[in-house]
């Protein structure tokens, strides 16, 4: 299956009492679609999947998915520090219909990269859905080192690595080691077109809520060899993803969602609401790339 060169983490909107909005999320979700997102992440990072229950997870998946329909790929963030607790996500995640699910390199537990291999496997092994892995080290204190993942790629259905290492050496060596099939996406906004230029694929973006369009040009021109068109967006883009990452991810998304008129409410402890610095340099940006 393929996923598409642009897809969108997208947040959870939350209603002021912090239960999730569903009917935001829809909107959200066909916004994503309709300003060039080919696939949309669920309860990823992004999405605030620390703080959801497996309930809630579900029910954004089937929210989601009913939003999008066949217009995108819908995956579910279903990998959490437990591998038991993982296979049971995304085995439930598949039966309410998603194309995919992301699991993340194991947070907190820190396992070694045999754990990590055999934590990958096993999920994957209990699912027939295409499998994308998600190395952060900056949010689990463990890099999923460039033999793990070749090792991984070697699974039938694991397909695709997000990568947000920010080490661009690593991320040639797992192009260049796995079959070309193998997908690299660049877990960062900002490292989309260094990653492109290295074999990347493409990008599981945050920024694209605010700048889809924008994002989507960048990918399809490097994509078609129009390298200098792609980097001249890059170049104007690249404020706003900063912008974007001002403070925790995704405190400085949500604020510029709601600047677009689109719910996005707060986030729930222990994260924090944008605080007017953080409010005034998304706003900034958007209004210099004329997205307000």
């Amino acid at each position: 299956m393929e996923f598409g060169r642009l897809l969108t983490a997208m947040l959870t909107p939350f209603y002021p009492d912090e239960s999730v909005n569903h009917e935001a999320a829809a909107r959200l979700a066909r916004h994503l679609v309709d300003t060039g997102s080919d696939g949309i992440v669920v309860t990823g990072t992004t999405g605030e999947s620390p703080t959801l229950t497996t309930e809630e997870k579900l029910a954004l998946f089937k929210t989601v998915k009913e939003a999008v329909g066949d217009r995108a790929r819908v995956v579910a963030g279903t990998g959490t520090y437990c591998t038991r607790e993982s296979i049971e996500l995304t085995q439930a995640a598949e039966k309410v219909g998603v194309d995919g699910a992301m699991l993340v390199v194991p947070y907190y537990s820190n396992p070694p990269q045999e754990g990590l291999y055999r934590h990958f496997r096993a999920v994957a092994e209990s699912t027939a859905l295409p499998i994308i892995l998600y190395n952060i080290p900056s949010r689990s204190p463990r890099n999923m080192e460039t033999a793990t993942t070749v090792r991984l790629a070697e699974v039938p259905n694991i397909v695709a690595i997000k990568e947000a290492s920010g080490k661009l050496e690593q991320a040639a060596e797992i192009i260049a080691q796995t079959p070309p099939s193998f997908r690299l996406y660049s877990g960062d906004d900002s490292a989309t077109l260094p990653l492109m230029s290295l074999g990347g694929y493409g990008i599981i973006s945050v920024a694209a809520h605010l700048a889809g369009r924008q994002i989507r040009q960048m990918v399809d021109a490097f994509a078609a060899g129009r390298t200098t068109e792609a980097a001249e967006l890059h170049g104007r883009l690249l404020p706003l993803f900063q912008a974007c990452f001002c403070t925790t991810n995704p405190i400085p998304v949500k604020a510029g969602v709601e600047l677009l008129g689109i719910p996005a409410g707060g986030v729930r402890l222990p994260l924090v609401a944008a605080d007017d610095q953080v409010v005034a340099a998304v706003r900034t940006q958007m209004q210099n790339l004329g997205l307000l």
